[in-house]
């Protein structure tokens, strides 16, 4: 058998160590690139981490409104305080600005049980920031609607599934919502009329419950009243009121789009349902 010289065994020792340093770096880059990866997928719950766990709290910033309007949301406070209070938000509240769970009004003695989120809008999809309010509301045991903004010149059949691409209501969620609050430009107050209760149908026979219709007070009084008296009314009125309608039986309240809540810094709209914790679960999809 021949020998190997000691030159040869040294180029051949030199090669071996340039391929498994070789190896070696590209499984580094490799292992870099899908922890970076990794990071930059899961920053929300790494910020969320330091935040919590390495002193970095939540700073509540000091928001104020006028004295006639912190009156107004006092009264309305005081006269509703056996009831539920809620709040809807969008896109328009950052991620950031709210610490979940902490949510509370009325100098902090009365908790937030309930939040309405905006799934969709007409016929486009997402909410930018649904997904994380929904899933982060249902973490913290709030009782969870998904509204559907309504736009009266589209096609009404793109717009409910636009909702359902989007919302996956569950067990607990209230009923679908829709927000019908624009003036159509295209259609008439007939064919508008027709257009919502396809809508809502499609819902009814999705969900088998019927979905809430929010609307401003004269919206309701000028396009719906007498079309909708079956399902349950969200009502917006922000003037100086004790209730949003004189003479119309009504189940939310939208009082305030400038409430100032402990946990949350930026103001949004403050939402009564009339009624108790336990009635306003019975709603709940099953």
């Amino acid at each position: 058998m021949s020998k190997i010289n000691p030159a040869s065994k040294r180029k051949i020792h030199q090669k071996r160590r340039k391929t498994f340093i070789k190896k070696r770096w590209i499984l580094l880059i490799i292992l870099c690139i899908a922890l970076l990866g990794t990071g930059f997928y899961l920053r929300q719950k790494i910020n969320y981490y330091f935040a919590y766990y390495l002193g970095k709290h939540f700073e509540h910033k000091k928001l104020s409104n006028t004295e006639t309007e912190s009156q107004r949301i006092e009264k309305i406070i005081g006269l509703y305080s056996n009831q539920t209070f809620g709040f809807d938000i969008s896109h328009y509240q950052k991620k950031e600005d709210i610490q979940w769970d902490s949510l509370s009004i009325g100098n902090r003695t009365i908790p937030l049980k309930f939040v309405v989120l905006r799934a969709s809008m007409g016929n486009r999809k997402l909410d930018k920031n649904f997904d994380h309010f929904w899933e982060t509301a249902k973490q913290h045991n709030l009782i969870r609607g998904a509204y559907h903004f309504y736009r009266p010149d589209e096609d009404p059949v793109m717009q409910a599934n636009s909702f359902l691409s989007v919302a996956k209501l569950e067990s607990g969620d209230l009923p679908p919502i829709l927000d019908i609050e624009k003036n159509p430009r295209k259609k008439s107050k007939e064919q508008l009329v027709s257009d919502l209760k396809v809508w809502i149908k499609i819902m009814e026979d999705t969900y088998g419950e019927k979905p809430i219709i929010y609307t401003y007070y004269h919206y309701y009084k000028d396009y719906l009243k007498g079309e909708f008296d079956d399902y349950p009314l969200w009502l917006a009125n922000y003037n100086d009121v004790p209730t949003p309608s004189p003479d119309d039986e009504w189940q939310f309240w939208q009082f305030s789009e400038n409430g100032i809540v402990y946990g949350i810094n930026s103001k949004v709209d403050l939402d009564i349902y009339n009624g108790n914790l336990w009635s306003l679960k019975m709603m709940t999809i099953d």
